[in-house]
């Protein structure tokens, strides 16, 4: 059975923008990842699995803005998993900074990514809300959501 297309109309200005952003990420912290597993691992193990764990989050979090539909729950829970790894990399990398002698995608808040990992998950929930209220919104016929029926 193929997969419904996805809707749209999840995928407004700042939905596009998401996707956009959420997609850079994912090859910047896969590409970082990939090199620091490959040429590093023996100096920060941990560190480097993280960033590979949020390479996945964010690859996966871009795909399901992008299909919205009946991913949003989906990203919900990717982008509750990437506050929270973010919120915890990022303070583990003050606590204990042997553990993160490098850089990675949640270190230090996302600050060798100017601090949009912390900023992004944040704004991907709040993106999945919206797409939730208008397709409620569709669903009750009261005209609020966008797009055409």
């Amino acid at each position: 059975m193929a997969e419904p297309r996805p809707d749209r109309r999840a995928l407004g200005g700042p939905g596009v923008l998401l996707v956009v952003v959420y997609g850079v990420l994912a090859l910047a912290a896969t590409g970082r990842s990939v090199l620091q597993i490959s040429e590093y691992f023996d100096r920060a193990p941990l560190a480097y699995l993280l960033s590979a764990v949020a390479a996945v989050v964010y690859v996966l979090a871009t795909w399901c803005l992008a299909r919205g539909g009946r991913w949003v729950r989906v990203g919900v829970v990717a982008c509750a998993v990437e506050l929270a790894g973010v919120l915890v990399v990022g303070t583990a990398s003050y606590v204990v900074p042997s553990a993160f002698p490098d850089k990675t995608v949640w270190s230090h808040f996302g600050q060798g990514y100017g601090f949009v990992p912390l900023v992004l998950p944040v704004l991907g929930l709040l993106w999945f809300r919206k797409v939730e209220h208008d397709a409620a919104a569709a669903e009750r016929g009261d005209g609020l959501a966008p797009g055409p029926r």
